[in-house]
C-alpha cells in the first residue's frame, strides 16, 4: 500500500521507533577486525542505550600511564575474552593477573590501572558501565 504521508501512515511514528529501527538484528563477532601489531589500544562501543555501555578492548601490551589512575563515575564489569591482563587498584599492594574468563565488577569511584597486557597476543577485553 502507498504511504499518504499522513502520520497514521508513517512507519516510524516515535523516537523509540527510530531507535528500533536503528538496532539491527545483524551478527558479529568479538574477535573480527582485530589488530595483534597495534601500537594503540584499541575501544569499540558495541550497544548502548539507557545509561549503559558495551565496549571491546583490545590491547595488545600497553598499560596506563606512569601515575594514572581511572576514576569512573559509573560502575564496570570487565572479563577478559582472550589474552591477560593485570590491574592494579589503589591501595593494594600486588597487581591483581586476569586471565581469559576471569571477569570483576569495579564499583564507581574505585581507582584502579592496568599495569600490564600480554605483549605476546592481544588481550581482548569486554566491558559493560552502568550507573548504580
Amino acid at each position: 500500500m502507498p504511504m499518504t504521508g499522513g502520520a497514521d501512515d508513517a512507519i516510524i511514528r516515535s523516537t523509540d521507533d527510530i531507535k528500533r529501527a536503528a538496532m539491527k538484528t545483524m551478527p558479529s563477532n568479538l574477535f573480527a577486525d582485530i589488530d595483534a601489531g597495534s601500537a594503540q589500544e584499541a575501544v569499540a562501543i558495541l550497544a548502548m542505550a539507557g545509561g549503559v555501555r558495551i565496549e571491546r578492548i583490545v590491547s595488545t601490551g600497553q598499560a596506563s600511564p606512569t601515575g594514572f589512575w581511572y576514576d569512573q563515575a559509573e560502575a564496570e564489569w570487565v572479563l577478559v575474552v582472550s589474552g591477560s591482563a593485570e590491574l592494579l587498584f589503589e591501595g593494594d599492594d600486588h597487581a591483581m593477573r586476569l586471565g581469559p574468563g576471569d571477569y570483576l565488577l569495579i564499583p564507581p569511584h574505585r581507582r584502579h590501572r592496568v599495569e600490564w597486557t600480554d605483549p605476546e597476543r592481544p588481550t581482548v577485553w569486554l566491558a559493560v558501565h552502568f550507573p548504580v
